[in-house]
């Protein structure tokens, strides 16, 4: 029916955002919350819940897919994914899926070719020719998370304690962190120990110190470039252990908002060796192309470019 929406998911660390699209790929409504990682986060599911209930009674709600941190990876986490989404939309077509799996979805646009994500975590996925994904990274930030915002803010934590000790050499993070948290810098340990004590989501607001991270390395500070050429390091390697899987000239291209670092996505560029492709969709694009499908819609670049163009206006295309 001409009249039919879908609904899109797009679940992370740091956030999640919610759009209703119609047939012609107009974006009419949409939510943004705080993240719902069932890794580290106990209120995940009161999170989700709260941005989906609005939608639930949509009357013309015909297909719901759902891209969500962890899917497929734990299998307890999963079920309660599946069954959360189950509840919420008994009535209409349902996916749930890896948010990074939606993410290339919507990056290629269902063609193939190698994600390199780097947001709150990291990981690569690539879809080959024959249609058959794989995956590297993604191991949570107790385990693995390389070149990720978390991974560059726990680092720049480390240096700037370092620094400040006399272990490394002086930075300008150390100053710019002070001045960002509102600290004393003059009695350190107490000021940046209580910070770190009285978070109430660690893993995301250590994250968002990556942001200031690239802003002092756009200075020239040699510690600041570092972490982010260490960063590029790190990404690089996720390329390198899953290019096999593609062909050899497959394209790549990126996403999360780490990526908002010009120097990250340069430096990653020179280590791969070739530009990225840009991305066809945002992630949250790449939500509603797998509930388009489960539609059977037939998208055109029309539909692509209006995703693309109603997302904007929410701050989604740069997610």
């Amino acid at each position: 029916m001409s009249d039919a929406l879908i609904l899109g998911i797009d679940g992370g660390g740091s956030k999640v955002l919610v759009a209703l699209a119609d047939k012609r790929g107009r974006i009419l409504r949409r939510s943004r919350g705080h993240g719902v990682n069932p890794m580290d986060n106990p209120n995940w599911l009161h999170e989700l819940e709260q941005h989906l209930l609005p939608f639930r009674d949509e009357g013309n709600l015909a297909a719901v897919a759902a891209a969500l941190p962890a899917y497929g990876e734990v299998e307890r986490l999963s079920a309660l994914q599946r069954d959360a989404i189950e509840r919420l939309f008994p009535n209409v077509h349902r996916r749930v899926l890896n948010d990074v799996d939606a993410a290339h979805l919507g990056a290629f646009a269902g063609e193939p070719g190698i994600l390199i994500l780097s947001g709150t975590g990291s990981m690569a996925w690539a879809r080959n020719s024959e249609g058959r994904s794989a995956r590297t990274g993604g191991w949570g930030d107790l385990i693995g998370d390389e070149g990720s915002s978390h991974w560059i803010g726990q680092r720049a934590l480390n240096l700037v304690s370092q620094s400040l000790d006399g272990r490394a050499s002086a930075t300008a993070l150390a100053k710019a962190l002070f001045d960002h948290l509102r600290i004393d810098l003059s009695n350190p340990m107490n000021g940046l120990g209580d910070w770190a004590s009285s978070l109430a989501n660690p893993r995301a607001d250590i994250a968002a110190i990556s942001t200031l991270v690239d802003q002092v390395a756009l200075g020239g500070d040699k510690g600041a470039v570092g972490l982010i050429e260490q960063a590029a390091d790190e990404l690089a390697k996720h390329h390198a252990a899953i290019a096999g899987h593609c062909d050899p000239d497959a394209d790549w291209t990126y996403a999360g908002g780490t990526f908002s670092s010009r120097l990250l996505l340069e430096a990653l560029e020179r280590r791969i060796g070739r530009p990225p492709a840009l991305p066809k969709l945002p992630p949250i694009g790449g939500a509603l192309l797998a509930a388009a499908q489960l539609l059977d819609w037939p998208l055109d670049d029309g539909w692509f470019g209006q995703i693309v163009a109603t997302a904007k206006g929410g701050d989604y295309a740069s997610q």
